[in-house]
């Protein structure tokens, strides 16, 4: 048999008919819906007098809209109130395993998902929300799909798909001391521009990827789309089980003893022929931040703003028009930088592994005068676990605010945003114009630096700061 890539043989396992000349019907194994784009599904459901085929395939999440504070009382914003409602209403009617605002198992879908057991190797996941690459970590093919492909999935727990190209990213070698996952999928975004995996599903490889730590690896997968893929997946390995061997739910699930017998097959054969191989040195990786407003402008920290001819990751009207919305301007450096927020969460930096790191480095210190630092847990299991461990307390003497989970300042659907014109380093995914409120000017970046300037008030090499003994 001619050798595959893992995308393909997940793929192929999950082709339910092909449509000559056109897309193929692929079978969807879980169905994560939130408040934001599943109201109108059911509603075109009911409209049709059609019911969820397989309510068992499908878990609900609140999310997006929901406040991280007060979270005991009921939604101020009548249109997000309204959403987590219906969203209530909409899965009890349908027999839908649903974690509402509140509920122990409550948080960021892409974060609560694998915590939970729901995301499992092999699988086709799908949501109506772009990041769900996110669960590609654990040798999935997962991404995102449109309200209607929402509808489809709840009606047949098919879609319609056209197969997309394959991709394969291989970084080799070893993370420098102080870079994080972030930084490296920051450093490949910047290196190939967000249009340079459009087509593509990719496949991440090499010793740098092995090397990485289940929620590192859904850090990377995470921001797959953010180069124009599809989504990204990294085939499932000994951490991979080691992490999913503490979910009890997947320890009492018969179907895990055949998932590890099978697993070893979750990969790209030798000799599997991707479309498109690019090869990354992880040494050569800098603590990256963004300058501009999509997560291709990035550099590293201690870089300049790349003048005009130099970028290549926006034509000269996105460029110009970037760098005026941020205040900024070419050749300039961004260390010293006056900042006015911290974000630490998000589906891309929310897991315990991202409030370790921030805790570690901010331990004993305070934060500087004037900054707002926000602390987000990224699911009600990931809050628990920082109170277990005393991250909680550290956070609270550094004089940070330490919120309820939820999606948070990522997007500005809820009412954590940035005010306008204030600079918020930010561990989420997106920092285009008004993501995290009008006119807020955002910095992504990863936790360690995320707190180094959470510590001085302004952008930081994070080396700078870290203790002899890390």
């Amino acid at each position: 048999m001619e050798p595959r890539t893992l995308f393909d043989k997940i793929w192929d396992a999950h082709v339910v008919k092909s449509v000559e000349g056109g897309p193929d019907v692929l079978y969807i194994d879980r169905h994560y819906i939130h408040e934001v784009t599943s109201p109108q599904a059911f509603n075109g459901l009911r409209q049709r007098g059609i019911e969820v085929l397989r309510p068992e395939r499908t878990v609900a999440m609140a999310d997006h809209n929901i406040p991280t504070a007060d979270q005991h009382l009921p939604i101020r914003d009548a249109v997000s109130r309204a959403q987590v409602e219906a969203l209530a209403a909409n899965c009890m009617a349908a027999g839908i395993e649903h974690f509402g605002i509140g509920h122990p198992n409550n948080g960021i879908v892409h974060v609560t998902g694998p915590e939970l057991g729901k995301t499992l190797p092999g699988m086709t996941i799908v949501c109506g929300d772009s990041h769900t690459s996110t669960h590609g970590a654990f040798g999935t093919i997962a991404f995102g799909i449109g309200t209607s492909e929402v509808e489809m999935v709840l009606a047949t727990q098919c879609l319609l798909q056209t197969k997309p190209a394959r991709m394969r990213i291989t970084v080799n070698g070893s993370l420098g001391r102080g870079v994080t996952s972030k930084d490296l999928i920051l450093y490949i975004i910047s290196s190939i521009s967000t249009g340079g995996a459009t087509g593509y599903f990719v496949e991440y490889a090499g010793e740098a990827i092995a090397q990485l730590s289940m929620e590192s690896r859904m850090t990377v997968c995470n921001m797959s789309i953010e180069m124009g893929a599809r989504g990204g997946l990294i085939a499932p390995d000994e951490v991979t089980f080691d992490y999913l061997s503490g979910i009890p739910s997947f320890n009492s699930d018969p179907g895990a003893v055949r998932l590890l017998e099978k697993w070893f097959s979750l990969r790209s054969d030798p000799g599997a022929v991707f479309d498109r191989d690019l090869v990354f040195d992880a040494s050569s990786v800098p603590p990256m931040i963004t300058w501009g407003t999509n997560p291709g402008m990035g550099m590293a920290i201690d870089g300049t703003i790349p003048e005009e001819e130099e970028s290549v990751t926006a034509g000269s009207d996105s460029y110009r028009k970037s760098l005026d919305y941020m205040g900024l301007k070419p050749g300039m450096k961004l260390l010293g930088h006056p900042v006015d927020y911290v974000f630490l969460g998000s589906c891309t930096n929310g897991r315990i592994e991202d409030l370790r790191a921030f805790a570690h480095m901010v331990e004993g210190r305070k934060k500087a005068p004037g900054v707002t630092v926000l602390i987000v847990p990224g699911s009600q299991q990931v809050a628990r676990q920082a109170e277990k461990e005393g991250l909680t307390e550290i956070f609270r003497r550094a004089g940070f605010e330490m919120r309820q989970p939820g999606c948070s300042s990522c997007l500005a659907m809820n009412d954590d945003k940035i005010p306008p014109g204030k600079y918020a380093v930010s561990t989420s995914n997106r920092n285009f114009e008004g993501r995290q409120g009008p006119g807020a000017r955002t910095i992504l970046a990863g936790p360690m630096t995320a707190a180094a300037a959470a510590l001085t008030g302004t952008i930081t090499n994070p080396m700078d700061l870290m203790r002899s003994s890390d």
